[in-house]
């Protein structure tokens, strides 16, 4: 018998530190090699990691929702024998419905499966009698879904990934019947990380030291709210940012998609405006290249790397916080392969499934107020990016089409540029092409 200790491992995303969400084993718990011992959260992604012992759990060494560093020991197996030392192990896809980005540990695929234990042999530690994969349960809690009151479909009263998004669409229908009353704390101070004062927070005054500390909460910055603050502050204080936006008459384009959605062509596809705007874009960057560049800072300087292919980013808002997903080669798909890869993307992402890949590699990014129903906004650039556009509410409004005033559908398009990349007649140019995209779909066809 010998005691092994297993310390976190570089994952392969560039990181150096993750959070210790939720301990799936516990002392005295017979585990297999690639049985998940435990989930992790790193600033892109939530991870499974596998156990690259076969043997009994000895110690957990640290407690959940701590972020410690890569080469930390986080647990200790007893085993029969010294295990092989073992290389660390890399991020895999998210592969099957329920399966979150896995980590695939020690040895092929088609082992780990063969000697994974089936759920019903796994020990259940959950606070709730509920039958749910370890998956579905990080997805409720993301979405503040309380298990108990899901009704459940699956097999044996399993509780579904589909379950689960049901029930918090239900929920955020009903939450938004009435407006909620006001509550007994007058402020919330979310602190920024590190020890300095908190600021002031919508004009009011900080509470004087001694102050009731029921009446205000703390959030711990991490995770992906840490690398987007830090990833924000990078890019908004090194880019010079330009943003100028055009109102568009997109009545055509409201017309496209709803002869779209009609089509037998597009019966399994889900279509929205924002397939147009995707192809507007992907067009308007073959016109004016530079905005789809990047500076980048030499040891001689400076040079500007123009791509000549479109990895096109989708900020999304997901119960992790913002996320920005990208497209790779946008430019080579129809429009048919491109509304199903936004919809794999946008899925994906709202079900936490995005992968480090997912978000790597970027040009350009398209994020769409519109749903939050904004008109306008001044996005800030995606770092290793020049340009992002935000595409507004389209709703209905007066407009002048031949000396009379008409309802039409209209929107505003808006882009935020790196200045030391692209001067102001090719961010207005670029602009300009996108919304004459979306007043005439026919300049699509080439």
């Amino acid at each position: 018998m010998s005691t092994q200790t297993f310390t976190l491992p570089d994952v392969g995303e560039g990181l150096t530190e993750a959070e210790i969400v939720t301990w799936r084993v516990a002392p005295g718990d017979a585990v297999a090699v690639n049985d998940v011992i435990c989930e992790i959260e790193t600033a892109k992604s939530l991870v499974e990691l596998p156990s690259p012992h076969a043997g009994t759990v000895g110690e957990l060494l640290v407690e959940e929702g701590r972020t410690i560093d890569v080469g930390t020991p986080i647990i200790t197996f007893v085993t029969e024998t010294p295990a092989p030392a073992a290389a660390p192990a890399p991020a895999a896809p998210a592969a099957e419905e329920g399966s979150g980005s896995v980590l695939v540990g020690y040895g092929s695929g088609a082992e780990a499966t063969s000697r994974r234990r089936r759920p019903a042999e796994r020990p259940v530690r959950s606070t709730v009698g509920v039958i749910a994969k370890p998956p579905i349960r990080g997805l409720a809690r993301d979405l503040g879904v309380d298990l108990t009151q899901v009704a459940p479909t699956g097999a044996d009263g399993e509780v579904t990934r589909d379950d689960v998004m049901k029930h918090a669409e239900q929920a955020s229908v009903f939450r938004n019947i009435q407006t909620p009353e006001w509550g007994d704390v007058r402020e919330e101070t979310v602190p920024a990380p590190q020890a300095a004062p908190v600021g002031l927070a919508r004009g009011i005054s900080p509470a004087p030291v001694g102050a009731d500390e029921s009446r205000t909460e703390s959030i711990p910055v991490k995770g992906v709210r840490k690398a987007t603050s830090s990833a924000m502050v990078q890019s908004a204080y090194s880019a010079p940012h330009v943003t100028v936006w055009k109102e568009v008459d997109a009545t055509r384009t409201m017309e496209l998609v709803k002869r779209l959605k009609a089509s037998p062509d597009f019966a399994d596809i889900k279509v929205s405006p924002l397939l147009i705007v995707a192809r507007a874009v992907i067009w308007a960057v073959r016109r004016t290249p530079m905005v789809n560049a990047a500076w980048i800072d030499t040891a001689d300087g400076a040079e500007i790397a123009v791509r000549h292919y479109v990895n096109l980013g989708i900020a999304a808002a997901t119960p992790r916080g913002l996320l920005v997903p990208n497209i790779k080669d946008a430019q080579d798909l129809g429009m048919k392969d491109l509304a199903r890869a936004l919809n794999r993307l946008t899925t994906t992402a709202r079900e936490g499934k995005s992968t480090p890949a997912d978000q790597q590699g970027g040009t350009i990014t398209i994020t769409n107020i519109g749903v939050f129903g904004m008109d306008a906004g001044t996005p800030i650039i995606n770092p290793g990016e020049a340009g992002i556009v935000a595409m507004g509410t389209i709703s209905q409004k007066p407009w002048v089409v031949n000396g009379e005033v008409r309802p039409r559908w209209v929107t505003t398009v808006a882009g935020s540029f790196d200045h030391r990349v692209v001067d102001g007649d090719g961010m207005s140019r670029f602009i300009a092409d996108v919304a004459a995209v979306l007043e005439e779909p026919a300049l699509l066809v080439d």
